[in-house]
């Protein structure tokens, strides 16, 4: 964990490097996630049985790549009373969350006559890709496809790594509208989604967090199929005052510290006695947290605590452009209406970012690696897409011709010309 001090000279400097440091694992994995995408695209089910073989040392075929209706049934009535309720009511939280963005169609005409407009329409199929490993992770299905369902995908294909599907991943598909759940992972799951394999057909767009192997299976399959984003290691920054409890703010630090070694969490306070009431409430719940290997990692290489007067604090959060940022502070929007880039911000002491991952109803999937500064978490707009239309009458077209007449010259496209001349009468240009 490194220590700031906005009044050392050199801070801007110092920061700003540390700021722009990678935090990606180091390995080379393009190669072989190329290899793996040629071998899916050419061979299909076959390769996605030879990988479960090979990396997964799972045996499957055509009909158990499936997880079937029953399966799903079966395994979602095992879980547990509470969690099954916790799973419904987040669903219910996000989905009325996703409801209102629902954007609306627009028509008009305009002073010369002409018709204008857009509709929205939700796209076919997507794909959701949900981790596994490290955890079970029910958030990950309702965070990414309630958002489709709502917009009104028809097909949500869930693919997960093969091996045990925890009940709760599978109660959660359940409530989200999963239409159907594949033992499939890695960079031959988004290569199965992207280009189809055997019984999977493929998708319109590939959603969900995933291995540094999905992430360049993800950046390259784009253009075939849509992505949401390329996902970096989670990060957190708490802005907090004195007044705070320091198991409280220390507690926010390692809910994303937690996540993987490569994680971040930044403290920025103007309390130094504080910020030493944190740091040693960190070590504490380190030593009891049952993910503390992670956690300490995380905090060790990649974690820190700024000291700063809390007005700078809005511009050190561009400077981070944070996955999430809590203000733990009073009055809360006085700095975070100064914040530009951030993915999402937890206003005051009882919105822990913790309640954001699971039942606030936002998303929790949002822009890491500072792509805050030009990308949004998703939202219903992912799932939708807008088409336009143009309607003139002889009136209207005739009001618009000229123009596109002469600017078709301009770029010396004459049958663009042509197209619009050829209605006025006139077969200009030759």
């Amino acid at each position: 964990m490194r220590r700031f001090r906005y009044s050392d000279p050199g801070f801007e400097t110092a920061f700003t490097a540390f700021v722009e440091e990678r935090r990606e694992t180091p390995e080379d994995v393009d190669a072989i996630v190329r290899d793996v995408l040629a071998a899916v695209r050419a061979e299909g089910l076959a390769a996605l049985l030879r990988f479960a073989r090979e990396f997964d040392r799972v045996e499957l075929d055509e009909h158990s790549i499936r997880v079937s209706e029953a399966e799903i049934a079966e395994s979602a009535a095992a879980c547990k009373a509470e969690v099954r309720d916790a799973i419904a009511f987040a669903a219910g939280r996000i989905r009325a969350y996703h409801e209102r963005q629902r954007p609306a169609d627009q028509r008009f005409t305009d002073e010369a006559g002409v018709e204008l407009g857009w509709r929205w329409g939700p796209l076919e199929s997507v794909g959701v890709y949900v981790p596994g490993g490290r955890a079970a992770y029910p958030s990950t299905v309702l965070m990414n496809a309630v958002p489709a369902a709502v917009a009104g995908v028809g097909r949500i294909a869930m693919v997960t790594p093969p091996g045990r599907l925890e009940p709760a991943v599978l109660a959660a598909a359940q409530a989200a509208g999963v239409t159907e759940i594949w033992r499939v992972g890695g960079a031959q799951a988004v290569a199965a989604l992207a280009y189809g394999a055997g019984p999977i057909r493929p998708v319109d767009k590939i959603v969900g967090p995933g291995s540094a192997f999905v992430t360049a299976a993800k950046r390259r399959v784009y253009g075939a199929v849509g992505i949401d984003a390329l996902a970096g290691p989670s990060e957190i920054v708490v802005v907090a005052d004195g007044a705070n409890d320091p198991e409280w703010i220390a507690a926010d630090l390692l809910s994303q510290a937690e996540h993987d070694p490569a994680a971040q969490s930044i403290l920025i306070t103007d309390d130094e006695a504080f910020a030493a009431r944190v740091e040693a409430a960190v070590e504490a719940q380190l030593r009891t947290l049952a993910t503390g290997e992670d956690a300490a990692a995380s905090w060790r290489d990649h974690g820190a605590v700024v000291i700063a007067p809390l007005d700078h604090a809005p511009r050190l959060v561009d400077l981070i452009a944070p996955e999430h940022v809590e203000f733990a502070v009073e009055a809360p929007e006085r700095l975070a209406d100064r914040v530009r880039h951030a993915g999402a911000m937890f206003l005051g002491r009882h919105a822990p970012e913790a309640i954001g991952d699971y039942v606030a109803g936002s998303n929790h999937v949002l822009p890491t690696s500072r792509a805050a500064r030009f990308s949004s978490g998703l939202s219903l707009y992912d799932f939708l897409k807008r088409t336009s239309f143009v309607k003139c009458d002889e009136a209207a077209f005739a009001a618009l011709a000229p123009a596109t007449i002469a600017l078709a010259e301009a770029e010396g496209l004459p049958a663009h010309a042509r197209s619009a001349a050829i209605r006025m009468g006139n077969r200009r240009p030759s």
